[in-house]
């Protein structure tokens, strides 16, 4: 049977310096992410070394976002008898949410929009491709990691998982659903989205990073019934599907809004 090969480690040793796959693809989504969003920001008529210094804020408020929204939805990993809870800062080994990175990240770039007098529904139009090319580089971290998976299944791309990281009960199962590859890929589709999009309908005043809200929430809520990880459910489905809809219907709600611009305003896009 054909199957994805999962790696033989994640962490290689430089002397008594860890160098995880985790922590540098990470670290490469967010050089893509920015490299992507200057380029664009500098071809609006955007001043060079304004994206850098907003992602000296936004950067740490969105890991520090994702810790502390993995850590309160997934609290019973880290507090109660017999947890190890200095684990909560232990992000090396995994666990953080694109929701909270997301939400830090735009209280981090708000702050920083604002100390220079910009507004941050313009910056968001140009950043929404660069974060959808950064999450699907990142996502390869969880491969790495032999997490995140989804159900079990012999298609011929199905990810083989090593024992030791498959369910409990399920140890026989050899392959599950490459989860991380579904959502990598629908990222890429996400960025090319955005950049046709924003194109061919104009999208600014917030509409670009709308559009792609809505577009990674409705696959995210899909890939969301795969997964094999625990997770907190509400109504029989996991927590994240929740805010995936919820964060598909207002972004939906913001496009349809703002579909035409205000009275006696012109409809252009960001230094036109």
């Amino acid at each position: 049977m054909t199957a994805i090969p999962s790696p033989s480690q994640a962490v290689w040793h430089l002397g008594p310096l860890p160098v995880r796959a985790y922590a540098l693809l990470m670290l490469l989504a967010v050089v893509v992410g920015i490299w992507l969003t200057r380029r664009r920001w500098t071809a609006r008529g955007g001043e060079g070394g304004v994206v850098e210094d907003i992602a000296v804020w936004a950067v740490p408020f969105g890991l520090a976002g994702a810790r502390i929204y993995h850590v309160a939805t997934d609290w019973q990993l880290y507090f109660g008898p017999g947890k190890d809870t200095l684990r909560v800062f232990a992000v090396w080994e995994g666990g953080i949410s694109i929701w909270g990175a997301v939400a830090g990240g735009a209280l981090g770039a708000w702050l920083a929009c604002r100390r220079r007098g910009l507004p941050l529904r313009d910056f968001a139009d140009v950043v929404a491709p660069g974060i959808a090319l950064g999450q699907a580089i990142a996502r390869w971290g969880n491969w790495f990691n032999q997490e995140l998976y989804g159900s079990p299944t012999a298609l011929p791309w199905a990810l083989e998982i090593d024992p030791a990281h498959r369910p409990p009960g399920m140890e026989s199962t050899p392959t599950y659903h490459p989860a991380f590859l579904y959502e990598s890929l629908w990222n890429l589709g996400v960025a090319g989205l955005v950049l046709w999009a924003e194109r061919r309908f104009r999208l600014n005043r917030g509409r670009a990073f709308a559009l792609y809200a809505a577009a990674y929430a409705a696959g995210r809520a899909w890939i969301e019934s795969l997964r094999m990880d625990p997770a907190p459910l509400v109504l029989g489905l996991r927590f994240n599907a929740w805010v995936a809809l919820l964060v598909f219907g207002a972004a939906v709600a913001y496009l349809t809004l703002t579909r035409r611009p205000p009275p006696g305003r012109l409809d252009r896009t960001f230094g036109g």
